[in-house]
């Protein structure tokens, strides 16, 4: 993807919503992501739920699946309030992006 970093906002924000309805899993939100046109790589989208996790926005907890540990991730409180937040922000800036132009 061409414009990873100016779309990396937008696949945080899908990330911290799914994971504050469900829990999720690594390759679960790979195709997700793939379902709005987000092309990620395990490489790419492993270091950013890890930082996310560190940056206190998710937490993990580690299972075992079919003989194989899997990292299950839900949002945090404060995952939680990041994503109101941004929810107000993408609100008014959408408003804007959408507005008639004169």
């Amino acid at each position: 993807m061409q414009d990873r970093d100016l779309f990396s906002g937008f696949i945080k924000l899908h990330i911290l919503h799914h994971a504050a309805h469900e829990e999720i899993f690594g390759a679960g939100m790979i195709d997700e992501l793939s379902t709005h046109g987000y092309k990620l790589s395990p490489g790419t989208l492993y270091p950013m739920l890890h930082k996310m996790e560190v940056n206190g926005y998710l937490r993990s907890e580690k299972r075992e699946v079919n003989g194989k540990i899997r990292k299950y991730y839900r949002c945090t409180e404060d995952g939680q309030r990041a994503l109101s937040l941004a929810k107000e922000k993408a609100r008014e800036l959408f408003g804007e992006l959408l507005e008639p132009q004169a």
